[in-house]
């Protein structure tokens, strides 16, 4: 005959992978929670947008599989970043601002391109970025977001990928930054961008003035990773309660 003292044992032992497993979960949820952050990859890298109303959006598609319609504006940014942040150009000009004085041709289409080379902090070895630049750019009706960076001066590419835009950086393409500096993690300062002179034949427009982007902060941290870690969150507080739940009718029974 089996004593009281067994079967408590036996019982024990069948409940014991549960908890274990629980257990488990929490532990991984709570690391997740924790070292996630950590883990965060900078890279050293040109970054594509295009111009939405009055905010830079990061482009779907790369540059080479983009075909930008008449009136609308790319940006580039060169910059230091990480999964967790965005570094749009420091200023956003509009169509008007960059082509209006650029007349249009038949057959061709104007695109607004505005080119930020970064801050020092951004920059490899010490170096000096470019001023950051505005152009008009008229090309063909089916030309690229690639074609049109091209008028901004010699493009280098790598596999695809663009590592340099005028001859900036003069090499690297998208290296990984193993330290950040505080200069590179700080927020962004709205810059001046001049718009491109008025030819001669063209109707003047006002002159551009540079606006902040606004947009998230660069250092903040993205929509995707904020609920990721609440989702986390739930999960394990959900885990908690079953657990005191569990203890409290065990308790009971055991009364």
């Amino acid at each position: 005959m089996v004593s009281d003292r067994e079967e408590e044992t036996v019982s024990l032992v069948r409940r014991a992978p549960l908890r274990v497993v629980l257990a488990a979960v929490v532990a991984a949820l709570l690391s997740a929670l924790t070292v996630a952050p950590a883990q965060a990859a900078a890279y050293r890298y040109w970054g594509f947008y295009q111009l939405s109303g009055t905010s830079w959006t990061f482009a779907q598609k790369g540059p080479d599989q983009t075909v930008p319609k008449d009136g609308s504006v790319d940006g580039w940014r060169f910059a230091v970043a990480d999964e967790a942040s965005t570094r749009y150009p420091r200023a956003v000009l509009t169509f008007d601002q960059v082509c209006g004085t650029t007349p249009a041709e038949s057959g061709k289409k104007r695109v607004g391109l505005v080119v930020d080379f970064g801050r020092p902090a951004d920059a490899a070895d010490g170096g000096t970025p470019r001023a950051p630049k505005a152009l008009c750019a008229v090309v063909a009706t089916d030309a690229t977001s690639a074609a049109v960076l091209a008028v901004a001066g010699d493009v280098r590419t790598e596999k695809g990928l663009v590592c340099g835009v005028a001859g900036y950086p003069t090499s690297d393409c998208g290296g990984a930054v193993k330290e950040v500096s505080p200069e590179a993690k700080a927020a962004d300062q709205p810059v001046s961008i001049s718009a491109p002179t008025a030819s001669p034949s063209a109707t003047a427009t006002p002159a551009a003035t540079a606006t902040d982007v606004a947009a998230a902060p660069a250092s903040g941290t993205s929509g995707g990773s904020v609920a990721a870690y609440v989702i986390a969150a739930l999960v394990l507080l959900a885990l908690l309660a079953y657990l005191l739940v569990r203890s409290r009718s065990r308790a009971r029974r055991d009364a």
